[in-house]
């Protein structure tokens, strides 16, 4: 236990928030959603089997959030329609790892949906890359600093 860094509650943790923000399964499914292009919300109920009232509350959150966008598309009746914004955008990467890592875990390695890259059609590999060194790196050579308070 004494090699084990406990976290000091009082300070903030960025994984925590980001789950309060999109830790649920029907905001990650909503999300991916997005990222394939759905928008409406029979669009988005009927591809997730969602209920009405979840998805509401789940489409409330994200937009409250600033995840998502809300953009009016008719005026009568009043249809909105849901756009991913900068910051929902940025989501890409977690959602691309998870669906990797159950690709790998759950699924045997036979993934019911490959990602390619638009441009050249190929698959690609997810991993980190140092804009100081240049140099790309996996997991396992990631370490952390508590930097909040630095200059205190």
């Amino acid at each position: 236990m004494d090699d084990i860094a406990l976290r000091d509650r009082s300070t903030p943790c960025s994984i925590e928030q980001a789950l309060d923000l999109v830790g649920d399964r029907w905001s990650m499914l909503i999300l991916r959603d997005s990222f394939r292009g759905l928008r409406r919300f029979d669009e988005i109920r009927r591809d997730l089997g969602i209920p009405r009232a979840v998805l509401s509350d789940r489409l409330r959150r994200l937009v409250d959030a600033g995840i998502l966008a809300r953009r009016r598309y008719q005026e009568h009746p009043p249809r909105d329609e849901y756009r991913l914004t900068d910051m929902g955008r940025e989501l890409s990467p977690i959602l691309v790892a998870l669906m990797r890592w159950g690709d790998r875990w759950l699924q045997d390695g036979d993934p019911p949906t490959v990602l390619v890259h638009s441009t050249c059609g190929e698959t690609f590999d997810l991993g980190f890359h140092c804009e100081t060194c240049g140099v790309d790196f996996g997991p396992l050579e990631v370490s952390s600093r508590h930097d909040r308070g630095a200059a205190s």
